[in-house]
């Protein structure tokens, strides 16, 4: 046996590079324990229709719960939520501690802060189960209840960044949805004022109104100026020029054309104080004000909207499975690590055997 490991020394570092790997799995290696917790992250949603819509959409989207799930993963794998875990739990101490494995452990705890969060990472496992919906966390350390603890404190840390990002951009469009408010207030103030002014200068409340009643009157005077010149028609063919009922009725004639003229000369001339120069201010500065009124309309609504919607922004962490207390070691599985340490080395062994016979036959 021996001889034949002489003349394969391949085998033979394998045989040693499986005893000391063997060795480290089934005595050296600490023992490491893992707490586990699953939660849901629950976000109530105000639903908002009609006019605030409009302003809505520009200020919000329509996020999902696994995008927020991911922002949370990647806040509680981040430097600053391991700089809490440290001062609060000292991970740094926890982790280099001398009693653990020289494999496993931190170096030292004067180690840079990039080899702490790359180590950090690696014993704080967070996964996102899409399909459910659910965030899946795990903590593995060398006390169980250290695991436990660092994980409840995960958890609530979590919980509160997540409801400060959803109360700070609320409390952002909440300022902006004022602001708005504010400005259409005075916009409308000042269209309104601008429309009474405009009313009292020219003495009429609706100038609209006005020459549509005078639109009448003159059709009302030439229908009875039409009646008038059929009945001077009537007397033209039986009575001379100077008969007093036809000299009435010219007068009556001539009457009325001069109260048409007068009414017609009211609504349209060349002056700016006619009743359709008035009357098409008057509409603009009425749908000005219109205009006016149903944006501060739509915003109050969007205020109010947003308001009752950052009143429960608050994101809820719904906890599935709370954080376990570790009642025996997970890791290492030994058993499964020699085993696979053991096919990985003899697969590669036998690569280089091959490799190594191949070369000599084509050197002999």
């Amino acid at each position: 046996m021996s001889k034949w490991l002489k003349n394969n020394p391949i085998w033979l570092m394998s045989l040693i590079l499986i005893f000391i790997i063997s060795t480290y799995w089934s005595f050296i290696a600490t023992d490491r324990y893992v707490s586990a917790a699953n939660i849901v992250l629950e976000t109530p949603q105000v639903s908002t229709s009609g006019a605030a819509l409009s302003f809505q959409s520009i200020l919000t989207g329509a996020g999902s719960g696994s995008n927020d799930m991911l922002i949370l993963r990647d806040f509680l794998l981040s430097v600053d939520m391991l700089k809490k875990v440290n001062e609060k739990f000292g991970f740094i101490k926890h982790y280099s501690n001398r009693d653990i494995d020289i494999v496993s452990r931190l170096w030292d705890e004067d180690v840079p802060l990039e080899i702490v969060h790359r180590y950090y990472k690696k014993v704080i496992n967070i996964e996102l189960d899409e399909y459910a919906q659910v965030l899946r966390l795990s903590v593995t350390s060398y006390d169980p209840l250290y695991s436990n603890k660092v994980l409840a404190y995960l958890l609530d840390e979590g919980e509160k960044q997540m409801n400060e990002m959803g109360k700070r951009l609320a409390e952002e469009q909440v300022k902006f949805l004022e602001k708005q408010v504010s400005q259409l207030e005075k916009n409308l103030e000042l269209s309104r004022s601008n429309l009474l002014q405009y009313q009292n200068e020219n003495g009429l409340v609706s100038p609209t109104e006005t020459v549509e009643s005078i639109s009448q009157v003159v059709s009302a005077l030439e229908a009875q100026l039409a009646n008038l010149r059929a009945r001077k028609s009537a007397l033209q063919s039986y009575q001379s020029e100077r008969s007093p009922e036809l000299i009435k009725v010219e007068s009556e004639i001539t009457a009325l054309n001069q109260q048409i003229n007068l009414e017609r000369a009211r609504m349209a001339q060349q002056g700016g104080d006619a009743l359709n120069t008035v009357s098409s201010e008057y509409q603009t500065l009425e749908m000005r004000m219109l205009f006016a009124k149903e944006s501060y309309s739509a915003a109050l609504s969007a205020l109010e909207s947003t308001r009752i919607e950052a009143a429960r922004k608050l994101k809820q962490l719904s906890i599935l499975q709370s954080p376990t207390i570790p009642e025996y070691a997970a890791e290492p599985k030994r058993v499964y690590m020699v085993a696979v340490s053991t096919i990985v080395i003899v697969f590669l062994s036998l690569i280089f055997q091959m490799l190594f016979l191949i070369i000599k036959d084509h050197k002999d």
